[in-house]
């Protein structure tokens, strides 16, 4: 089922709840109001009802209340909770930085985190293509897919290491190492 809630009462939930850092969303458990019109797409273009959100505030405040369930990603506030439809990753990693400890990455939304234990890196690759598809966890099970530009990048300061007797391709962030691919494949 597909709801039509005010988008302007979500976002005034969002905003009043937000007022001190991110809401606690992970926390709160209302009653689920059906499916929203909104999906976020693989570029991270959120769009309600077909029509790309052209206000950057607008999808930076709704990303604040954005909650994964399982496979499921809902809009949460105190008194309700809306299904939407998300086509990857809720957010685009789309910059990064070395910054003392490790390397801080940047999402479209803004949000800032350093890889490392808290925030992990990962990399899946498309079963036909072996194309990669790199990502890192921004907050509560909540990734940003990293743009290519960013990949490019991190590539070009990785190195091999050892895991498990298996020498991999990967970047070192936070005291981590997170393998991108097994080094003897990229000699093939």
């Amino acid at each position: 089922m597909i709801v039509r809630p005010d988008t302007g009462q979500l976002a005034e939930a969002a905003r009043a709840a937000g007022k001190k850092g991110p809401p606690p969303v992970h926390l709160w458990n209302p009653p689920f109001c059906g499916d929203l019109d909104m999906r976020i797409a693989r570029d991270g273009t959120w769009f309600y009802l077909g029509t790309p959100i052209g206000r950057h505030e607008l999808v930076k405040l709704f990303s604040t209340i954005i909650r994964r369930d399982g496979d499921d990603y809902f809009l949460v506030t105190p008194v309700e909770k809306v299904g939407i439809t998300v086509d990857d990753a809720p957010f685009v990693a789309v910059d990064f930085n070395p910054v003392e400890g490790g390397l801080e990455f940047v999402t479209n939304v803004g949000d800032r985190v350093v890889a490392g234990p808290e925030h992990p890196i990962r990399v899946t690759r498309d079963a036909e293509t072996g194309e990669p598809s790199p990502y890192v966890l921004i907050r509560r099970n909540l990734e940003a897919l990293i743009d290519r530009k960013s990949f490019y990048r991190l590539v070009e300061l990785g190195g091999t290491e050892d895991v498990d007797g298996t020498d991999w391709f990967g970047i070192r962030s936070g005291g981590v190492f997170f393998a991108i691919i097994p080094a003897a494949e990229l000699a093939g």
